[in-house]
């Protein structure tokens, strides 16, 4: 009898390891072993091609991204100011000085919805200057601050809870809104200071910016349709502080903001790097911020203020907002 019972659970466990591999082998794709360096900054970046300045700013600039006009909007935390860009200069279109705005993405609706390190995630309406709470409790309980946000396509709303959490003390969370939706679902935790996001091009990965451990985590989307994929790290760097905010282009690349690096890596959908793209000697490292528009890379460097932007190869991945 003993020797049938242990029959039957080995032939379990081989079921299942054969599953395993099997799974395994479904998800990930092989692919031959490269004889050479797999990426060149180039193939990203002209050699020849220069940063330009595009405007200054005032505060702590953050949040970039564009209407449907092709109009730069931007917040800042430490002045509770939001701005747009109108013939290169920076306009503050609203102010309050009780909030502290940082994260900001446009929905399909023309709302501007913002991540506030008071705990709010709130829209703001460009033609009314309305502001409507969207959510700030979980379960109950006020939410911490707030960071970034990304909208997956079919309007649900991923954003980042960092503050309080550090290295030492991984508390930082992830949450989900579903469309619609005004309670937030528990989507990650245990991070040590999630910090940007963003979603994979095929919409199967979100993408977390831990940036008190220098490191981008990738973890299935909430309509991933196979979830046999774990989280896991996906770019780990050397330097600066730690990733900020990221973008994705159309061919599912990932670039992000090295905050006090002064620079925007770059890698492949794999995880593979193609190198980084550094900013002018006299810009500054304050890389918190970035978008893609009209062929070029748009990146906001805090320290000083300013908007740069730079010609790039690829054509920004299409987001939400402007769908």
């Amino acid at each position: 009898m003993r020797k049938k019972g242990f029959a039957v659970t080995l032939f379990i466990v081989l079921s299942l390891v054969a599953v395993t591999v099997v799974g395994a082998k479904a998800l990930y794709e092989t692919k031959p072993v490269p004889t050479k360096d797999r990426h060149s900054i180039s193939e990203i970046v002209h050699p020849n091609a220069k940063w330009e300045k595009v405007t200054t700013g005032s505060g702590f600039i953050e949040g970039i991204n564009f209407d449907r006009n092709g109009q730069i909007w931007m917040v800042s935390p430490a002045t509770g100011e939001i701005m747009k860009v109108e013939n290169d200069q920076v306009k503050i279109v609203d102010k309050n000085t009780n909030k502290l705005p940082v994260g900001a993405m446009f929905h399909k609706d023309g709302r501007l919805f913002i991540t506030d390190v008071t705990g709010e995630l709130y829209a703001y309406n460009t033609t009314t200057g309305e502001r409507t709470l969207i959510v700030n409790s979980y379960n109950g309980k006020p939410l911490n601050g707030l960071n970034d946000l990304v909208f997956d396509e079919s309007g649900g709303l991923y954003f980042t809870e960092p503050m309080g959490s550090s290295a030492t003390k991984p508390i930082g969370r992830v949450f989900y809104l579903p469309p619609g939706s005004s309670e937030p679902q528990l989507f990650q935790e245990n991070i040590a200071y999630p910090n940007g996001i963003a979603i994979s091009g095929d919409g199967q990965r979100v993408y977390i910016s831990d940036f008190a451990t220098n490191r981008i985590i990738s973890v299935p989307s909430k309509n991933a349709k196979d979830s046999r994929e774990v989280a896991f790290v996906f770019g780990q760097f050397e330097g600066g502080i730690g990733p900020d905010g990221l973008a994705v282009d159309s061919e599912g690349n990932l670039y992000l903001a090295h905050f006090q690096a002064g620079e925007i890596a770059v890698l492949d959908a794999s995880g593979f790097k193609y190198g980084t793209i550094r900013l002018p000697e006299d810009a500054g490292t304050f890389t918190t911020n970035l978008a893609f528009h009209d062929g070029y890379l748009y990146v906001t460097e805090s320290s000083k203020n300013v908007v740069w932007r730079i010609k790039v190869k690829k054509e920004g991945l299409q987001p939400f907002g402007l769908q």
